[in-house]
């Protein structure tokens, strides 16, 4: 973290223990289910976790393990003796900062920061069982900025079956003192590993990506770059499925600077994020905002220390259609970040505070709302800490139950995977009121898009009553 952004926090600090201000919270039940060590893994950073057609919890954690390079776990909602570490990362493959997603061929896929036989980092498989497999190797940093390098954003799984990601630097399509190793890229993977190499950013478009991309109901790519654009803070860009770049937002700090998370599309059909730094508080904090998929941008509100500083991690959606995140840093005296409820309107929320007295570490990663309607998040290790570090919690705000596609997108008879708890028993499934046939186990139910479906809500009936999605899913061509 920059200086100033570390003078700005102990300026924070001062005021709020001169003041003796607190935060208002929802009513709330936090639990800390996990407690990583230096076996299980340490310092989570900066994706969410995924609910497993299994119904466990999967992440990663990007240090710790046998070798130090992190691991690859999964838990019980419960936590405790439900969690398991299913791989241990080695400098093959190490360094994981990205989480997992869950393919549809039931494979988790992921991409490691570090690592590889030329030092850039590597996108690979895990078997639900734990077997890891190197699926490509990324370019080190001799040179040779081929196919970009320094993946550290979540993958998304299209309709093609493919993968897509990014790279922080590489690419050298512009190497110049704005982009000395080139300003990162976007790729495509198959489950098979057969990689391409789909665009290569240039300092206009933005640069040095963090966060994954976000697939929109209109079919293109949309994400954001941390770094360069018109003025140098960053972008906010869409992508063509065959790699024309538009950029949709440049940041230039009164509006938000280095948007770290990506980017998650609302119920409206508009996008939200969260910048790093910047804003108009004076605090350089960081910001929410909405961008349309025209390019309309909206600043919802300024970090301003007491509420939370400098978000890293991606915001969802919940089920009250509100949007969720965490704050990386303060939240109010001996507090070091929060969670946050923030509606589409910009109306804010304290929802939870994490004491520094805890020493439970830093919340750098976005939340995941599982179909039991409770929030389950992780917090990284603190910084300058010599220790192992970093949690898994479980935050309740009184959501019920839900199901949710494992993918949002597809075509008549494609297959889908409807998660959710307890499914056993279920009696009828429909796309926006088609019925569909399916095959129910406990979490998870298999369908397929019937035909003559349209977009809109999938529906669950069960014994106990009627559960809907919590995103539209939409019938493509």
């Amino acid at each position: 973290m920059p200086e100033m952004l570390e003078n700005l926090k102990n300026v924070a600090t001062a005021m709020l223990f001169f003041c003796g201000l607190s935060i208002p919270s929802y009513a709330q039940t936090f639990h800390t289910l996990v407690t990583f060590d230096s076996t299980s893994g340490c310092d989570p950073k900066y994706e969410a976790l995924v609910q497993g057609t299994d119904g466990h919890l999967y992440g990663t954690t990007s240090a710790g393990g046998s070798a130090n390079n992190g691991t690859a776990f999964k838990t019980t909602t419960g936590g405790g003796d439900g969690f398991t570490t299913l791989s241990d990362f080695t400098p093959s493959a190490a360094s994981p900062y990205s989480g997992l997603i869950q393919g549809l061929d039931g494979n988790f896929y992921g991409t490691t920061a570090y690592g590889g036989t030329n030092g850039g980092g590597t996108i690979y498989k895990l078997t639900p069982g734990g077997e890891l497999t190197v699926l490509y190797n990324f370019s080190g940093t001799d040179g040779d900025e081929g196919n970009g390098y320094f993946p550290y954003g979540q993958l998304v799984q299209a309709a093609n079956g493919a993968f897509y990601g990014t790279t922080f630097e590489g690419g050298g399509t512009e190497q110049t003192s704005k982009c000395t190793h080139g300003c990162g890229t976007i790729f495509e993977i198959t489950p098979a590993g057969e990689f391409t190499l789909v665009h290569s950013l240039v300092s206009s478009e933005g640069g040095e990506s963090y966060a994954g991309l976000t697939i929109g109901t209109d079919g293109n790519f949309y994400g954001t770059a941390s770094a360069f654009g018109e003025y140098k803070y960053g972008t906010v860009f869409q992508m063509s499925p065959s790699g024309t770049i538009t950029v949709l937002h440049s940041f230039d700090v009164t509006d938000g600077a280095a948007p770290y998370g990506g980017l998650v599309q609302g119920a409206d059909g508009s996008f939200y994020g969260t910048t790093y730094g910047g804003g108009t508080s004076g605090y350089d904090a960081g910001t929410v905002f909405k961008v349309t998929a025209s390019g309309t941008f909206t600043n919802l509100h300024n970090f301003s220390g007491p509420d939370g500083e400098h978000p890293e991690g991606t915001l969802i959606q919940g089920t009250d259609g509100n949007f969720y995140g965490t704050t990386f840093d303060i939240g109010g005296f001996d507090s070091i970040g929060n969670v946050f409820q923030i509606t589409p309107g910009g109306t804010f929320t304290v929802v939870h505070s994490f004491p520094y007295s805890s020493g439970e570490g830093y919340p750098e990663g976005g939340l995941l709302q599982d179909t039991n309607g409770t929030f389950y998040g992780t917090t990284g290790q603190l910084p300058h800490s010599t220790s192992c570090s970093g949690t898994i919690f479980s935050l309740s705000t009184g959501l019920g139950p839900f199901v949710t596609p494992q993918r949002v997108s597809g075509p008549v008879g494609g297959k889908v995977t409807i998660l959710g708890t307890n499914l056993t028993g279920a009696t009828a499934v429909s796309f926006n009121g088609m019925p569909a046939t399916f095959t129910a186990t406990g979490s998870a139910i298999d369908t397929a898009v019937p035909a003559n479906a349209t977009s809109g809500t999938i529906t669950v009936t069960l014994p106990s009553g009627t559960l809907s999605s919590n995103v539209p899913f939409t019938v493509t061509q």
